[in-house]
């Protein structure tokens, strides 16, 4: 189905979800990234894709949905660096050699990880390999919209802008997140890879990239409640 806008098309894929009882843990889903039946087997299948070879360090998102990712990549040694929810507190590293076998389910938890997770920096922020994110509702050709906060967008921008080569961003949602088309912006991540349960959908000719952060979509407000940000513009914003 193709949307006008992208509110349109998050109602729709909460919509669908909730009534089509493929909606998990936690509810409501709207207003979230939300859970779905089968997020282990999209998980799953993520890690047969060959970009995986190599791969040391993910930036990956805290929700739900991607609990099974964060676990599956510890579990193979990824290290793992995790915003914390809304950019309040900057990003937290997973180091997998420093977490017990046993306990990697609970450091891919986020309402558990906090004896695991170690804060850092924006200048220890390494150049990851992947970008795992999650998404409301997604497009064949790589569109991708989140909740409507812009965070993902934000995180990638924060790592361009600390002149981070781009990379490929990769995420997992359930069959009825997948919309026809719906409006970009500029600044929106592209995807390029998109993994259902059901099946893998490799972006050729993903959307152009953002380079950075537009500072100026950007008020005193969210600088106040993200101080990751206006560390980060003091530091490369035009003056």
């Amino acid at each position: 189905m193709k949307f006008d806008s992208k509110d349109a098309a998050r109602a729709h894929a909460w919509e669908q979800l909730t009534e089509r009882r493929q909606a998990r843990f936690p509810f409501p889903v709207k207003g979230r990234i939300p859970n779905f039946a089968g997020a282990r087997e999209a998980a799953g299948r993520l890690f047969t894709l060959p970009i995986w070879e190599g791969v040391r360090a993910i930036k990956i998102n805290p929700d739900s949905p991607q609990l099974p990712v964060r676990e599956m990549a510890l579990a193979r040694g990824i290290t793992l660096y995790m915003p914390t929810p809304r950019l309040a507190a900057g990003f937290m590293r997973f180091d997998p050699a420093r977490i017990p076998a046993d306990k990697y389910r609970e450091a891919a938890t986020l309402s558990k990880c906090k004896p695991w997770a170690e804060e850092v920096s924006l200048e220890e922020l390494p150049q990851v390999d992947l970008i795992v994110c999650g998404s409301v509702v997604i497009t064949a050709t790589g569109k991708r919209c989140g909740k409507g906060h812009g965070y993902s967008d934000l995180e990638y921008g924060i790592l361009r802008a600390l002149g981070h080569d781009p990379v490929p961003v990769l995420t997992t949602v359930h069959e009825l997140q997948v919309a026809k088309d719906f409006p970009r912006d500029e600044n929106d991540v592209p995807l390029s890879w998109i993994v259902t349960p059901e099946r893998v959908i490799e972006v050729k000719n993903p959307p152009p990239a953002p380079t950075g952060i537009d500072w100026e979509k950007l008020s005193e407000k969210d600088l106040e409640e993200m101080p990751v940000l206006a560390d980060l513009k003091a530091r490369v914003a035009p003056q």
